[in-house]
């Protein structure tokens, strides 16, 4: 090579590596969010209330605390027939109070929103609608059959929000609960810090998206696929839980 072109080749300025598309700060649009998959299955008959959880809750539905086993987020549940169309859930670990639920059917009972908050790490509220896709047996609470969530009406800002940053083979994500991992494309599972549902993460690419495969205690209890538009602005997240199946789907846009 002449001796002139190596010596500008030497003084020009390395190339910067392309950033990725995932990398940045992005926050969930509440009102583009909607569920997917199997549907949730709840049945409210007798007194005795029913869902297809995992593993499935089968209960007393007279208000009173009622033992959970299998569910690392709660060890008990009442759940409280306000009349028909109403109904308040509540679930406790280690006797606190975790999370609250009350669900309102519309009149016409092919609709029911719903109000909720958690406590998980750091408070939230949320408010959505569900709709119905399969009737409960005859005599039932309105709120029994299947459900699919339809919307969101608003969710606190703490769970709308995460930042991820890829360099070379190495994820890093944090959000405004605390939650963090950092872990290489395709390699084992690492431990994921501040996340009650979750204590361990494997990612890796497929094809354009970002896959995130969570587990507790070695048991797989979820996998997101991250894709970002062609423009960079938004990104699409498909969450599906396991082993229901049950999924959501969640656009957020880049800050």
């Amino acid at each position: 090579m002449n001796n002139m072109l190596v010596l500008t080749a030497l003084l020009l300025p390395f190339p910067l590596m392309a950033a990725s598309a995932f990398d940045g700060t992005w926050k969930i649009d509440v009102s583009k969010i909607h569920g997917s998959g199997t549907a949730e299955v709840m049945t409210l008959k007798d007194g005795l209330y029913t869902c297809n959880c995992a593993p499935p809750i089968h209960i007393k539905a007279d208000g009173t605390d009622q033992p959970i086993s299998g569910r690392p987020d709660m060890d008990h549940m009442a759940v409280k027939v306000v009349n028909d169309h109403v109904v308040e859930q509540t679930a406790k670990k280690d006797g606190k109070v975790v999370f609250t639920r009350t669900y309102t059917v519309a009149p016409d009972g092919k609709t029911a929103t719903f109000v909720a908050t958690s406590d998980r790490g750091k408070h939230a509220t949320f408010h959505g609608t569900l709709t119905r896709v399969g009737d409960g047996a005859p005599g039932s609470n309105a709120l029994a059959g299947s459900w699919q969530i339809a919307s969101y009406q608003s969710a606190s800002e703490n769970r709308l929000t995460s930042t991820y940053k890829v360099d070379g083979d190495t994820v890093t994500m944090s959000n405004k609960l605390g939650e963090s991992y950092t872990a290489k494309l395709g390699g084992k599972p690492v431990a994921v810090a501040g996340d009650p549902d979750h204590d361990t993460v494997a990612v890796k690419m497929v094809g354009d998206a970002l896959q995130e495969t969570n587990y507790r205690d070695g048991k797989l209890t979820s996998i997101s696929k991250m894709t970002v538009s062609p423009d960079g602005k938004q990104m699409t997240t498909v969450s599906t839980y396991k082993p229901t199946n049950r999924g959501i789907t969640l656009v957020a846009n880049k800050q």
